[in-house]
């Protein structure tokens, strides 16, 4: 099953209720297709209830019958063709069209550019109450599920942006497996433009303000509205990046890709998406690659070593954050500080406490060193609020919590989820040594804390490995089962789960 599809069973209930409508086996693909976030190809087949290898056998059987030869096809090379990573061949095409009684618009492998009204009744969902209503004639709508936007065919990036203002203009709505496509899309256009980019000085100058407009609302912004907007910002910067610039210009176009796509990397972090978020730091370091500059290839680096940091490898954190180093020289900047901040930290938690205090050393060294600017907060500035931040979650990993200033557990601040972030660390390390009930309490202050928008997947997931640090006698404790229930019941409607 593919990240954003929905389980077999949601499939099986459009099945029940085409039957009970006494819907075509199309309207039941177009349920399936709009609301389980699968292809037309593959609605098709669960639309008739077959497995993969059920509709090869049927394709095989078909042939058969009509004399149409041996199909050249497979379980593995249908599975392929439904979840979009092959193209069957046009002879496999007309096969398929015959199997499932279509053609190849239905199957969702050709476009249908006529005008007029169709030719069949369409079936959509209403979002709230589930009841399926004819859509109006000669429109193509496809199910709303609760609540996913799919009620918009993305066939462009005037499309596209649209779907994207829809999704602000409608906060109760989550993510789903068609916005997640439409993020990819967007990176994946930003990567094609990039080998490819006239531009004037106005507009270089506008896109730089943009650019630093998003990085300080960044820092109070819920990261889901946020991502939207920084995809619809990234479709003007590809359109300027069409044709390729001048050398100054085409830095400058180079420098606003690689922020936007940072932050999208993070917010994508936040929200929990691993692979998107891996996928959007390489668009960033392709774009800072590109433009040689040395600071910001090692900021793309720092920013990036917190991904396995959150969800994954410690010692990738400690490769990424010494390479920023190592990229941004012996002159002090933020990258180097951040680098040498989040070295410590993973360090920390790995137990090489005298490499963490070491580089914790080295970090407040740099920073010490670095020119003062004004109290603006910035996303990618290394201020002393962010160093103050790395230095109290190095500590607390040391064991050396009655070091941590008052302010960790105060007034957020600009920065939402920080407070929490710490919280959860020294619950984490109560757990550790013991303390249950205790660890059990902060970390519900800490999730109690967070505003529900920004209560996303890397908050929830960690105050739910907090838990796996109790010990299995424990575990009936009325502390923990208070956690463990207000982890489940704190699941963010942004959470990036299949339903």
């Amino acid at each position: 099953m593919a990240r954003g599809e929905h389980s077999p069973a949601c499939a099986r209930r459009w099945r029940e209720q085409a039957a009970t409508r006494q819907w075509s086996l199309w309207q039941t693909a177009q349920a399936i297709n709009g609301c389980c976030g699968v292809s037309l190809l593959k609605a098709h087949r669960q639309a008739r209830g077959w497995s993969a290898r059920q509709a090869i056998e049927e394709l095989e059987e078909l042939c058969a019958r009509q004399g149409l030869g041996e199909p050249r096809a497979s379980i593995d090379l249908l599975n392929a063709w439904e979840n979009n990573r092959a193209r069957p061949r046009p002879q496999t095409i007309d096969l398929l069209a015959r199997l499932y009684q279509g053609n190849a618009v239905r199957l969702g492998l050709a476009g249908d550019y006529t005008e007029g009204p169709g030719d069949g009744k369409i079936v959509v969902v209403a979002a709230e109450q589930g009841e399926a209503r004819p859509a109006p004639p000669g429109r193509l709508a496809y199910v709303e599920p609760v609540p996913a936007v799919t009620d918009i065919t993305v066939d462009d990036d005037t499309e596209r942006r649209a779907l994207f203002h829809h999704a602000l203009l409608r906060p109760e709505l989550g993510l789903n497996g068609r916005m997640l496509a439409e993020v990819e899309r967007t990176r994946q256009g930003l990567d094609r433009t990039l080998a490819a980019a006239t531009v004037t000085e106005d507009q270089l100058d506008m896109l730089d303000e943009q650019v630093v407009r998003y990085r300080r609302e960044y820092i109070t912004s819920a990261p889901l509205p946020m991502l939207y907007r920084l995809m619809l910002e990234l479709a003007d910067v590809r359109r300027l990046s069409a044709v390729r610039q001048p050398a100054a210009a085409q830095r400058r176009l180079l420098n606003a890709t690689t922020m936007l796509a940072l932050l999208s990397a993070d917010a994508l972090m936040k929200l929990g998406d691993t692979r998107q978020a891996h996928a959007w730091y390489g668009t960033a370091r392709t774009a800072s690659d590109d433009m040689g500059d040395l600071r910001l290839r090692a900021l793309v680096r720092a920013q990036q070593a917190m991904l396995p940091y959150y969800y994954g490898d410690l010692g990738e954190t400690v490769r990424l954050a010494r390479e920023a180093r190592m990229l941004a020289g012996t002159a002090p900047s933020s990258p180097a500080a951040l680098g040498a901040a989040a070295e410590a930290r993973a360090l920390a938690r790995m137990g090489e406490h005298k490499a963490a205090r070491i580089a914790l050393a080295e970090a407040e060294q740099i920073f010490s060193r670095m020119p003062r600017e004004g109290g603006e907060h910035l996303a990618f500035h290394f201020s002393e609020r962010r160093l103050r931040f790395y230095r109290t979650c190095t500590l607390i990993e040391l064991g050396e919590a009655d070091q941590v200033d008052d302010w960790a557990t105060g007034a957020s601040g600009p920065y939402t989820i920080d407070p929490a972030l710490i919280m959860l660390d020294h619950a984490t390390r109560l757990a550790r040594e013991g303390n249950v009930r205790d660890a059990c309490a902060l970390a519900e202050k800490a999730l109690a804390d967070v505003p529900p928008e920004h209560r996303t997947s890397i908050v929830v997931n960690r105050a739910r490995a907090l838990l796996a640090d109790v010990p299995p006698d424990q575990h009936g404790l009325a502390s923990v089962r208070h956690l463990n229930a207000m982890i489940e019941g704190a699941g963010p409607p942004l959470a990036l789960v299949c339903r």
